[in-house]
């Protein structure tokens, strides 16, 4: 069972390199230029693999994008057979990431609490 978790997770990690590299150097889609892939998960059986991108922008550029990035999903399956060396090529199944953005939420929320801590506080100048 962990020889195959194992596999699925250097398959993941191939594919995610090789479509890294293709869309910088393949895909002219200006929706994609400004796409990062953010993880693979294959299945177990490799026959499909879920796809995590983060756009920077706004709502309608992720659209765009996704838009884009289903549109070319049998183009870059091509293009992984003739780069990766597998039997199977997994079915490509793109998904927004969004964890990127929650991030920077939390991160703007900790920020304005420390600043409204550090205003709430009294000066200790003796």
């Amino acid at each position: 069972m962990a020889n195959q978790s194992n596999r699925t997770q250097r398959v993941g990690d191939m594919i995610q390199r090789t479509l890294a590299e293709l869309l910088q150097r393949e895909v002219h889609d200006p929706r994609i230029s400004m796409v990062s892939i953010s993880g693979v998960e294959v299945t177990r059986d490799l026959a499909h693999a879920k796809v995590y991108i983060s756009v920077l922008g706004d709502e309608k550029k992720v659209e765009a994008a996704m838009t884009a990035l289903n549109k070319a999903a049998g183009f870059l399956r091509t293009m992984l057979a003739k780069n990766c060396e597998l039997r199977t090529i997994p079915a490509l199944h793109f998904y927004h990431d969004v964890s990127v953005q929650y991030g920077r939420q939390m991160s703007d929320l900790i920020d304005k609490a420390r600043a409204k801590d550090h205003s709430n506080k009294p000066d200790n100048d003796g």
